[in-house]
């Protein structure tokens, strides 16, 4: 991998990241995709073996875009295109200051920040990057000696898993996760019909979207973010005849000489070259209706992989655009319907859980169960809510195995169908079956198979009743509400009696609890990229056999730390097979055999296991060393049922002998 001896021994002291190798693992998670063609052919290197004088960014920033390689991530690419336009945005998501090659502090690694769950979660890597032949092989800056994008998508494969879990994927989640807005999505032609929305009393489940119609952002037109994508397979944009996302660099009116007005749009692809051939390419004959003067500057404006079309041609050729919410160097949302800025956020965590508060839309009679939301309006004011469901694991092998003409319905393969409404209350204490047989007085309307939806509105000073539903009853995920107002508001979880979840029908779960602290200088050893991970507090447990119980998830952990939520730490945790007896050593020497990774800035984190039977040691930890916190673990054990009722009659048997035999004593 190394040229000459001497950069080996320049790199050999370079940080290199133990929760992310160089490994097949980082690359692939089921070799399902065209990337496993790639398999044996990929080294790893740094950037100072690829070119002379790397660096983050060029000095030119109009050569410092994402230019896309053999990895399917178009997608996270566009979102990547809006950071370089807010550097605002860009510092939080790669803060700036980090030692760089060259300097003499720089030590091999680079910290990001992602969006996840309603917090930023810090990610570090090493700066190992995959390459062919002494290329990068994966995506890249335009500008040959910049880093950045390369960086970036190894932290996002990261946070993800592998660099395979990138292939395909939707702009909106990418851009929330890179700039913590929140992101609609709307449908582009007339693939979804009239205009008109369902009657407000029914209920469905379609992936039905707002119309495009950019006038409604006239008033953000240079401060939101825009991206396009196509869906369908005949030629010209998409040129490939596959899925494909771009990034609308602008759009404008422009006078022609025939004083009329023609809409255009400059577009971006991440494949670095143009794509398209209509009337505004270079040449093109929609030039000569324009000034000379006009028609030269915009010209001008076009690098390598842009070109124009105006809305005629960009209505034909893409299928939907991702609109993103302008964010201020306060970290402030803009409306993009009105430019207010709305100042204040609230938000919830929540869950539908399948016999408990997954009640399914509103034609369902269990319907009422979903998780409830109050909403107070102090005053008139304009009200965005966000319903953000957390995503299952992209299925990569389910995505390469479906044909090209039905990928626009496979890409929501991960999300249940989701909606929410809401209702204007005249107090909090109402009847609640009543309230709901009347129809809401804002809602998304119907069910979509979108991580996000979003309801907007102009709402007068009261109280209001939200609730967020899957469309299928059962159907369980987690979710995150989101409030953002231009006035004073105020949003908490309806409380319900408490119920417990369901139990498996074979078996039962024992929880053990355990209180433990990391403490500075003593047990706060930080994650496995230091050497005094060994020093966090080891937790020993035995999993044992249990041929009664069926194959799947036997143990349940949860790391919940003991901190206000405005002074969160990221936490994480290992587990690591051991001898009988436990052994320390082996955290120096083994790879963990589960991880709850990355460490996240959040109250508590869980994993579902699956574990042979053995001796096991689960390694607590925050990110970085010397961090003190009290902290909680619950470890779960799966047992069958007739095993707990045995353990149960024999305890019942023993105490009955005991007050026999105190009676006759």
């Amino acid at each position: 991998m190394r040229e000459d001896g001497r950069a080996e021994r320049t790199c050999a002291a370079l940080f290199e990241d133990q929760d992310f190798p160089c490994e097949d693992a980082s690359l692939f998670c089921d070799s399902s995709t065209p990337m496993a063609r790639l398999q044996g052919d990929i080294t790893w290197r740094r950037p100072q073996e690829i070119c002379q004088r790397p660096a983050l960014f060029p000095t030119n920033i109009n050569v410092a875009h994402p230019k896309q390689g053999l990895l399917g991530d178009c997608w996270f690419l566009c979102a990547c295109t809006v950071l370089l336009k807010r550097q605002h945005l860009l510092n939080k998501v790669l803060p700036p200051g980090q030692p760089q090659w060259g300097d003499a502090r720089y030590k091999g690694s680079f910290r990001f920040c992602f969006w996840q769950r309603g917090q930023w979660t810090d990610v570090t890597i090493d700066d190992r990057l995959p390459c062919i032949n002494s290329t990068l092989c994966f995506s890249c800056c335009h500008a040959p000696g910049a880093f950045w994008v390369a960086l970036l998508e190894k932290a996002y494969a990261k946070l993800h898993g592998s660099y395979e879990q990138l292939w395909a994927g939707q702009v909106s989640e990418a851009l929330v996760e890179l700039t913590g807005t929140v992101a609609e999505q709307w449908s582009v032609g007339s693939a979804d019909g009239s205009d008109e929305e369902p009657p407000s009393d029914q209920d469905c489940d379609q992936k039905r979207r707002k119309r495009f119609n950019l006038r409604l952002l006239k008033s953000v037109q240079d401060d939101c973010f825009l991206t396009c994508s196509t869906h369908n397979t005949s030629e010209g944009v998409g040129e490939l005849g596959q899925y494909h996302a771009m990034t609308v660099m602008e759009w404008l009116d422009v006078e022609r000489l025939s004083e009329s007005q023609v809409q255009l749009f400059r577009i971006r692809n991440p494949w670095g070259r143009c794509c398209w051939g209509g009337a505004w390419m270079l040449s093109g004959p929609g030039w000569s209706s324009v000034d000379p003067v006009c028609a030269s500057d915009l010209q001008a404006r076009v690098s390598e992989g842009e070109f124009w079309l105006d809305e005629a041609e960009f209505v034909s050729q893409f299928d939907d655009i991702t609109v993103g919410y302008p964010i201020n160097k306060e970290g402030h949302l803009k409306s993009i319907y009105t430019g207010n800025i709305l100042t204040l956020n609230h938000q919830q965590v929540g869950r539908w859980v399948k016999g408990v508060s997954a009640g399914g839309c509103r034609n369902s009679s269990s319907y009422i169960s979903n998780p409830k939301f109050w909403l107070k309006v102090c005053t008139r004011g304009e009200i965005l809510v966000s319903l953000l469901q957390h995503s299952n694991t992209r299925n990569t092998e389910k995505y390469a195995r479906t044909p090209l003409s039905d990928r626009k319905s496979t890409k929501y393969q991960n999300y249940q169908a989701i909606a929410l409404h809401m209702w204007k209350v005249e107090k909090k204490h109402l009847n609640l079956s009543r309230l709901l047989n009347k129809p809401p007085c804002v809602s998304t309307h119907c069910h979509a198979h979108d991580r996000e939806v979003v309801l907007r509105d102009l709402l007068e000073p009261g109280y209001y009743l939200l609730i967020p539903s899957t469309y299928q009853p059962g159907a369980e995920a987690h979710f995150l509400m989101r409030v953002f107002s231009s006035s004073s508001t105020s949003f908490t979880a309806l409380k319900t009696p408490a119920r417990s979840l369901p139990l498996l029908t074979d078996s039962e779960w024992e929880t053990t609890y355990f209180q433990g602290s990391w403490v500075t200088g003593s047990t706060a050893g930080g994650s496995r990229n230091f050497l005094s991970h060994r020093q966090n507090p080891c937790f020993p447990f035995t999993v044992r056999a249990e041929p009664t119980v069926k194959p799947g998830v036997n143990v349940r952990i949860t790391l919940h730390q003991s901190r206000p939520d405005t002074d969160l730490l990221p936490i994480g945790f290992h587990v690591y097979k051991v001898p009988e007896g436990g052994c320390e050593q082996m955290l120096k020497e083994e790879d963990p055999v589960a991880s709850c990774l990355p460490h996240c800035y959040t109250q508590a984190i869980s994993l579902d296991c699956s574990l042979p039977p053995g001796y096991y040691t689960l390694v607590p930890s925050t990110y970085e060393p010397d961090c003190s916190a009290d902290f909680t673990l619950s470890l779960a054990h799966r047992v069958h049922r007739k095993v707990v009722k045995s353990q149960e009659k024999l305890q019942r048997s023993i105490q009955e002998v005991s007050r026999i035999s105190v009676m006759q004593s």
